[in-house]
């Protein structure tokens, strides 16, 4: 059975947004006032969790789990499309970071002044991140919402990114007391890591929501049969087709030949099966085609013709 989560979702969202603009603020202000490109690039990092968190509350106003007449299969998909613009924005965020970088090699940069307080000050930032990554990916998997897991993803990239920052930062400030202005550089130098974990958390995203936009196989047709076929009264499964995610929504077909007589029996042996795989990987909706008994194959799922 489905559940319509979309309200605990929502505060979800909501709570995240206000706490990561708060880091917005303070990471674009600190950048700001100690000329710190890594600083600022881990701001536009943070920019994107923002815009994530509204395109989320765009994306599940409109992902209802419940079909209606114009979407039978459900609205999910909207959950899915929300998770890939999270992935849109990481790109965006990775190219805006090493562009700059770069521009900042060619033409120069200015020395970057940091304090003690200021470092104080990111580290506070760095715990809200921490909370905020494991809050809404603890939510995300106990409702089911493949946004907040991605979104969770996200923020998780900029607890890195904040680590990489305020490290390369503390070097620089022991640069300064120690009179060893060389490194100056580590702040162009880890805006490039900080890029890396910007472009990985996109493309992780994109692995886990791509198959559910395409259709992709949810569940092996093997592990199927070998249910439907422990229940009693099942002779034969053969073209057997899944899709969606488990966990999140799953659907299945399948033709199958049962040991039966009359239609009530029929219909109770197919409705077992459905329990079976309901218990098994629920949220589940299934679809038997009862077939007469010389419609035994051996085709168990759909194979592309040879002559293709």
């Amino acid at each position: 059975m489905v559940t319509d989560n979309r309200a605990e979702v929502r505060r979800v969202l909501v709570i995240t947004l206000l706490l990561n603009l708060w880091v917005i603020l303070i990471k674009s202000v600190l950048g700001w006032i100690t000329g710190s490109l890594s600083l600022l690039a881990d701001a536009l990092h943070s920019v994107t969790d923002a815009a994530n968190n509204l395109l989320g509350l765009a994306a599940n106003h409109f992902a209802s789990p419940y079909p209606d007449r114009e979407h039978p299969y459900g609205h999910q998909k909207f959950d899915a499309l929300g998770a890939l613009g999270v992935a849109a924005f990481l790109g965006v965020a990775c190219f805006e970071i090493i562009s700059t970088a770069i521009e900042r090699i060619v033409k120069g940069f200015e020395p970057v002044a940091i304090s003690g307080s200021q470092l104080w000050i990111l580290l506070i930032v760095l715990g809200v991140n921490i909370f905020v990554a494991y809050y809404e990916r603890r939510a995300g998997i106990k409702l089911g919402s493949a946004l907040l897991v991605a979104d969770a993803k996200h923020t998780m990239s900029d607890i890195w990114t904040t680590l990489i920052v305020a490290s390369g930062l503390v070097g620089i400030w022991i640069g300064k007391t120690a009179n060893l202005p060389q490194l100056q550089i580590l702040d162009v130098v880890l805006a490039f890591p900080v890029a890396f974990f910007v472009f990985r958390s996109g493309w992780e995203v994109i692995q886990e929501n791509l198959p559910w936009l395409v259709d992709q196989m949810a569940i092996a047709p093997e592990t199927i049969e070998k249910i439907a076929m422990a229940v009693p009264g099942v002779i034969n499964c053969s073209h057997i087709a899944s899709r969606g995610q488990v966990g999140r929504q799953v659907f299945i077909e399948m033709n199958m030949v049962v040991a039966a007589m009359d239609v009530a029996t029929a219909h109770a042996i197919t409705e077992a099966v459905e329990a079976e795989l309901e218990k098994r990987f629920s949220p589940v909706r299934v679809v038997i085609h009862l077939e007469p008994p010389e419609y035994i194959s051996d085709d168990l799922t759909y194979e592309q013709p040879s002559d293709l």
